[in-house]
């Protein structure tokens, strides 16, 4: 669980973040929403550290973020996973080298038992017969895929995707979407998901943020979030394109 309370960010006069306080739930995929320069990307740096809030703490199961030095965060980190918009992957690897290092970085196993570990997470993501390919041999989709296996290689307890679908096709960013909902409910890891895809929302949203420049304006589930009665929500969702999953008539 990610406890955030009462977060701001500022840089210089220029106030980012107002008040942001939530809590993302193990086993869950959260997902923070909004415009372009409503705060997402500002909200998921200051979670994993990349930027310090102006005020406010971020709790890792009860564990101040915030207040840890700097070895304290390294350790932590360990226990994250990141899956950024483009796949940032390593040209010169192979997808199975790829995936090996945060291994090959991280862990005291043996070489035998990463590359294992490694195959394991490319057959999770249907990408074992891709091994010995590099990234440039593969589609983008695949190279998401290699992305979430890279992510998960290390059984992280908390995943962080930045717009996991940009650039990919509805089909692909289904399959990219179910690889990710069905890893945080097999693993019980918190998920935090920045994405504008509203078919995601619809789709695999258990929490959903939506942030509205810089504040939290509604947050729920995607059970209640069409009939939610706020009309900057409203405005939102049905200028996203959903029709290609049948979520807008």
């Amino acid at each position: 669980m990610i406890e955030v309370s009462h977060l701001y960010k500022s840089f210089e006069d220029k106030k980012v973040l107002n008040d942001i306080s939530t809590v993302f739930e193990n086993g869950k995929t959260n997902l923070i929403i909004g415009q372009s320069g409503s705060g997402k990307t500002v909200l998921m740096k200051c979670l994993v550290g990349l930027f310090e809030p102006t005020a406010g703490k971020v709790f890792y199961d009860n564990r101040d973020f915030t207040n840890m030095n700097m070895r304290e965060r390294t350790l932590l980190r360990r226990e994250m996973g990141m899956i950024f918009q483009s796949a940032a992957l390593f040209d010169s690897m192979s997808v199975l080298e790829n995936v090996m290092f945060p291994l090959d970085m991280f862990s005291t196993a043996s070489y035998k038992d990463r590359k294992r570990r490694a195959e394991f997470c490319l057959d999770r993501v249907n990408l074992l017969d891709a091994a010995e390919k590099f990234p440039g041999e593969i589609s983008g989709g695949m190279q998401k895929r290699v992305a979430i296996a890279r992510a998960i290689v290390l059984e992280p307890k908390y995943l962080f995707c930045d717009e996991p679908n940009s650039g990919l096709d509805p089909k692909t960013s289904l399959v990219i979407d179910e690889l990710i909902y069905g890893i945080t409910q097999e693993n019980g890891i918190t998920t935090i998901i920045n994405t504008h895809d509203m078919n995601s929302v619809m789709g695999i949203g258990d929490h959903i943020l939506y942030i509205y420049e810089g504040s939290v304006e509604w947050e729920g589930t995607k059970e209640i979030v069409k009939d939610s009665g706020n009309q900057r929500l409203n405005d939102f969702i049905f200028a996203s394109p959903l029709k290609n999953h049948g979520y807008v008539k």
